[in-house]
């Protein structure tokens, strides 16, 4: 205010809309993806291919990214639950295969 008097506006509870209020760390768009274990930062090697027969058509397949020291594990959780279709390496000419 111009006479010196503080402004008595009410403070904005959030940002504005678009800042991203819940996104994660960013990565360059050529960097390969990150290991899908929670808590793990690691760049991932391999893709594992997966699907829920009660909610998915036989077709799809959803895939988690995995590091080399988390593919084992991914496995074996998947394999267990008759959800595990296949593993692939991730590599620049074999994106992630989502469909």
């Amino acid at each position: 205010m111009a006479d010196g008097a503080p402004n008595r506006e009410p403070a904005r509870a959030f940002p504005s809309a678009g800042l991203g209020l819940f996104a994660g760390p960013q990565r360059a768009h050529d960097a390969p993806p990150v290991c899908s274990r929670k808590g793990c930062r690691s760049d991932a090697e391999w893709q594992l291919l997966w699907n829920n027969p009660r909610i998915h058509t036989p077709e799809r397949r959803k895939a988690w990214a995995s590091c080399p020291d988390h593919v084992e594990w991914f496995e074996e959780y998947l394999r267990a639950r008759g959800l595990w279709k296949e593993t692939l390496p991730l590599a620049s000419d074999r994106p992630m295969e989502t469909r």
